[in-house]
Formats: C-alpha cells, structure tokens, sequence
C-alpha cells in the first residue's frame, strides 16, 4: 500500500474534518483543506503524473516547493502513485517548481501556489513547462494505483515507505500528538527533514495541521487563539 494510503486511511471516515489549514502572512491568505478535498487534489496529481509522464512505484519526482496547501497535493499525489520524491530535480521523471525556481529539468511543473488556486497566466508557463493546476484539475477525482505499492519502495529521499512511515509514527509519538490535535507549524517543508517534521508527522498523527507560510511573529499569537490549536511543531 502506498504512503498516502496508509496515511490517509485513518481519516478517510470523516471526510469533512479539516485536515490542512494553510495562512500566508505575505500574501494575507488563509485557505482550509478537508480530508475530501485534500484526497480530492492528492488523487489529481497521482492520476496527472500516471497519465501524463508514466510515474511508477520507484520513479523520481522532485518537489522543490515552499510549505504551502498546494505542496501537500503534489506530495500526496506523488506518494500515491508510488513515487520517490526527491528534492534535487536533476534526474527526476517531472520536476515540481515554484513560479521563481529554476527551470533545469526535462519535464517541468510550475506549481502557480496562488492562494485560491488560480492557475498561472499563459506567459508565465517558460516554453517547455506545464501549469500543474490548469493541468492536473482536469485529472480525475479518484486514483487507483496501476501497480502495487510495496513497502520497500523508496518514498523520501532514500527512506521507504515503511521507514517514512515509522519515523513519522515515532515523531508524532514523541510529541505526544494525536487525532484529537490541532497542530500549528511554521516549519519549512525544505528537503527530506523539513517534509518530514513539518507535513508527515502530524499527518500520520491524523492530526489537523495550521501550517503558516512566511510567518509574522507578531502573528502567531492570533493564529492560535484563531485556530484553536493545542501543539506547536518547533521550526
């Protein structure tokens, strides 16, 4: 069974629980992500990277993003269909940039991370990319992976997805979180270590992650009492 599978399956029955609450203090955002929606958008991109580049259980996608709503779909997604994300895009099957990233792959996404899920403007596409959200809405709303998922398949960096899952089990753990959470994070989704303390670990605690992107300080305060969160991840 793949990554996402196994995380999601202990919230597939509350379909409208929020799951991921996502502010953007530069840009004065605030978007919600039920566990429908996010599995919504999660089996888009699986079914997106299945169709379009031929993803199976093994292949690299790199994810070179900030923390962001959007970052989660394409995580979740590239999990689902058995990908190994990795965070380097040379060699990847299908890079995941943000609008200002580098365009050095052979297969580029541009990830537009507009707070209502705008896709990017025509002559903002460098010739040769794909706007992820024009393109992978039209994907559809259920994936069934083509191939298995086994737990030796690698899914973070060189960790499988067994391992990822244990770490993230063991960290969730470790802070004592659980399903009854609501988890506040201004941690950057950077590399391995970053997807995994920031998004896996109060993910696979089932709990409801407030994710914070350039956070102001001054802000956080708010953003708590707001929220009502009870655990804090250090960043």
């Amino acid at each position: 069974m793949s990554l996402t599978e196994l995380l999601l399956r202990p919230v597939l029955g509350s379909p409208a629980k929020p799951l991921i609450t996502h502010y953007d203090d530069k840009q004065g955002s605030r978007v919600e992500l039920s566990v429908a929606t996010t599995v919504n958008w999660a089996a888009k991109t699986a079914n997106w990277l299945v169709e379009e580049f031929d993803v199976e259980p093994g292949d690299e996608v790199a994810v070179v993003l900030p923390s962001h709503w959007q970052t989660a779909g394409v995580l979740l997604g590239a999990w689902w269909c058995g990908a190994r994300v990795v965070t380097e895009t040379a060699g990847a099957r299908v890079a995941f940039i943000a609008p200002d990233g580098v365009f050095d792959a052979a297969a580029t996404a541009v990830v537009s991370l507009h707070p209502m899920g705008l896709g990017l403007p025509a002559v903002s596409v460098p010739d040769g990319a794909l706007d992820y959200l024009t393109e992978a809405r039209l994907s559809g709303d259920q994936f069934t992976p083509l191939f298995p998922v086994p737990g030796d398949t690698p899914a973070l960096g060189s960790s499988t997805v067994d391992e990822v899952l244990a770490e993230a089990r063991s960290r969730a753990s470790s802070a004592s979180l659980s399903a009854n959470d609501r988890v506040l994070s201004t941690v950057e989704w950077t590399g391995a270590e970053g997807i995994l303390a920031g998004f896996l670990t109060p993910l696979a605690a089932g709990a409801h992650l407030v994710q914070v992107s350039n956070a102001d300080p001054a802000k956080l305060a708010s953003r708590r009492e707001a929220e009502r969160t009870t655990a804090d991840l250090p960043s």
